[in-house]
């Protein structure tokens, strides 16, 4: 027997999935996350699956990661001492930026302080003009001189990033050799690898992160592998970037920065497949974890993508699964704020000290506290018993911190508490399916992580889907979404040109020399012919715009011009709600993604019908106008497929607890994920 395992790095817990590569039996594991050295608690997961399960270390093929460590760095401000080499007249593009407030009438909310500080940002002569042409030839005394000053101030990492690089990366390639004869030890990051586009900021942002992560990234990857060769296992360990697909760990550590959404990606592409094998194509997902809510939008059965973000509020611009992140996790934190008002998250407790009830020293009230108190969790243990729940004292803080200062009971509190979450989620719903004109009525709600069954049935009624999918486990689909998820690497290159019949010819030559690129990348990655894909993709926007719109194209053809560009009407159309008849069109980026298909293994379910599927019972609190209700409680895996039930009704498994509110339904489907309907009686809205 072979397996394959995933496992995903969150920041309360560390989830494991693990196939059986010839039975397609899938088992699933959770241990608490280990802040000070992630690579613990990986350590100590795969030393459990492997005795637990009798395994020898040999007869695991893969090895999948997802991880938060590289976004982790940044938060903490722990990443390397990092300088800057630029062309002269440019130092300071890293503070100015975009000129924008974070919050327009916030005076309280600043920019973060750069991660390079000024006297560590130096410039050179150099000058590359916006067609490639060079203006003035890099002065080689002057970046030999830079890098001496930059190793008395005892740099870990150099960042090189020289004006319209993206056009002629040769001076950065001609300074990083400079700079590894003074820094040898050094990590050197060039804009022109690690972000070939235009926009100087977005660049050199990019850039920066990159640096600052690189160092303490590779520590931390070799202590994963160390770990892992200590535990016997030889299988080569991948790890998931933000556009969901898997990369070596030669790749991360000259990208890392292409990791900061890693492990959401994964439960992005799992939950698209699990979407596709149920019958749904357009999906909501919702992955609740300890710390934080992720929503994303699945159109027919494919994740959208977008190109920028912020990463601990610095911009990051690389190709990743366009997700939302709101401080919305079992963690949070309610508190009443100065205003006298009831308030939940950002603040997370996190996996240390984590909630009240957890009896590990938290103190004040959470998310997963409200719940146990409504008996929505399990007021005795989680995790299969495996973690002790203290709900007195979960109830205590509550009273005392939420309901006495407000006036009202501890069950009052303690549904606020889950009323004000569900609508600070719903707006995150909104932000990636309305205002991106997709009527979310017409998507089904995957809920996934382990507190989004739990969540899902008030989410769904607040923002008006009618159909709930909860998988398997769903507290680990981002370490099964690894599993799910094929080999990748992204390719751009900046053109800037109106869309004429010449600029079009132009762009296809530029893709067929990336189409080089990314065939030569998946022959180093050892990735079979029948098993390759390249995906094509245009950024577009109409001329004098300054934000662009992907526009998929199906293969290069220097005759599709005019398709090209029905297409990114269309698509604009869609974004923004018009059209503008009488403006050109622009080429901005040519982009193809080179993908490696992973051959997966259908997944095998067979339910445990030796037992009573029901466990018992307890009452549950569903909100003032129906109060506390008797309610039934299930083991989720000795449900028989296609088993029918109405609600109120709870349904338990190791990593994960779903609700199904009055007037709901919900099925077990063939594979064995809940699929819960909500009726006009159970509050949809039209």
């Amino acid at each position: 027997m072979t397996y394959r395992i995933g496992f995903d790095v969150g920041g309360t817990f560390t989830d494991f999935t693990m196939i059986n590569e010839q039975t397609g039996a899938v088992s699933f594991f959770k241990v608490s996350s280990t802040p000070h050295d992630p690579s613990v608690a990986i350590e100590q997961g795969l030393a459990a699956l492997i005795e637990d399960y009798k395994l020898d270390p040999k007869s695991i093929s893969h090895l999948g990661h997802g991880t938060t460590v590289a976004t982790n760095l940044v938060i903490e401000r722990k990443g390397a001492r990092t300088g800057v080499i630029t062309t002269k007249g440019f130092r300071d593009v890293l503070e100015i930026g975009r000129q924008t407030r974070p919050h327009l009438y916030n005076y309280a909310i600043h920019r973060p302080t750069p991660l390079v500080p000024r006297e560590r940002r130096l410039e050179v002569t150099e000058r590359v003009l916006s067609d490639g042409t060079v203006l003035e030839p890099l002065n080689h005394a002057e970046v030999e001189a830079a890098a001496r000053e930059l190793a008395e101030q005892k740099v870990g990492a150099v960042v090189i990033c020289f004006l319209h690089s993206y056009r002629r990366p040769d001076h950065e390639r001609e300074a990083r050799e400079i700079v590894r004869c003074i820094l040898p030890n050094a990590y050197i990051s060039i804009s022109s690898d690690v972000l070939p586009e235009f926009r100087e900021f977005e660049r050199l942002s990019t850039t920066v992160l990159n640096a600052y992560m690189g160092p303490r990234m590779g520590t931390y990857l070799e202590r994963l592998l160390e770990r892992v060769r200590n535990l016997g296992i030889t299988a080569e360990t991948d790890t998931v970037h933000s556009n969901g697909g898997l990369m070596s760990v030669s790749t991360v550590r000259e990208v890392p920065v292409r990791t900061c959404v890693s492990g959401p990606a994964a439960g992005v592409i799992g939950a698209a497949e699990i979407g596709r094998v149920a019958g749904f194509e357009n999906l909501v997902t919702f992955d609740v974890g300890g710390t934080s809510t992720d929503v994303s939008v699945i159109v027919k059965g494919k994740a959208l993508f977008a190109s920028n973000r912020l990463v601990a509020d610095y911009p990051v611009k690389t190709p990743m699964v366009d997700i939302h992140v709101i401080g919305a996790g079992g963690g949070s934190i309610a508190e009443i704020d100065d205003a006298g008002a009831l308030k939940v998250g950002p603040r997370s407790a996190g996996a240390d000290p984590g909630p009240v009830a957890y009896q590990r020293g938290g103190e004040q009230p959470t998310i997963t506290d409200a719940n146990i108190v409504l008996g929505r969790l399990d007021q005795k243990a989680l995790l299969d018993g495996r973690l002790p729940i203290d709900a007195a004292a979960a109830r205590e803080v509550i009273e005392r911190k939420i309901a006495k200062p407000l006036g009202i009971s501890v069950e009052e509190a303690a549904h606020g508490i889950l009323r004000i979450a569900a609508a600070n989620m719903n707006r995150a719903i909104q932000s990636v399916s309305t205002e991106k004109g997709y009527d979310v009525r017409e998507f089904a709600l995957i809920a996934f992580g382990g507190a989004g069954p739990l969540h899902a049935g008030d989410l769904a009624r607040e923002s008006g889907i009618r159909t709930i999918i909860a998988p398997r486990e769903p507290g680990t689909l981002c370490a099964r979404g690894i599993l799910l998820s094929d080999i990748t690497m992204d390719f751009v290159r900046s053109e800037l040109s109106i869309a004429s019949p010449e600029a079009w010819r132009i762009a296809c030559v530029t893709l067929e020399d990336m189409k080089k690129q990314a065939v030569a990348w998946l022959d180093r990655e050892g990735v079979p012919q029948e098993d390759r894909e390249l995906r094509i993709t245009i950024d577009a926007r109409f001329d004098g715009q300054n934000y662009e719109v992907p526009v998929p194209i199906e293969r290069i053809d220097a005759q599709g011009l005019d398709a090209f560009l029905k297409t990114f009407r269309a698509r604009h159309f869609q974004e923004y709600g018009y059209d503008i008849e009488d403006r050109d069109a622009e080429i901005v980026n040519c982009r193809i993604q080179a993908v490696g298909k992973i051959r997966k293994r259908a997944e095998a379910y067979a339910p445990d019908l030796s037992k009573d599927p029901l466990k018992g019972e307890r009452r549950v609190y569903f909100g003032k106008d129906l109060g506390w209700i008797d309610t039934n409680v299930y083991a989720r895996g000795r449900l028989a497929l296609g088993a029918e039930l109405g609600g109120p009704a709870i349904i338990e498994e190791m990593s994960s607890t779903t609700i199904v509110h009055p007037g709901q339904k919900v099925r077990l489907d063939t594979e064995g994920n809940l699929i819960i309907t909500l009726t006009d009686k159970a509050g949809a809205k039209q």
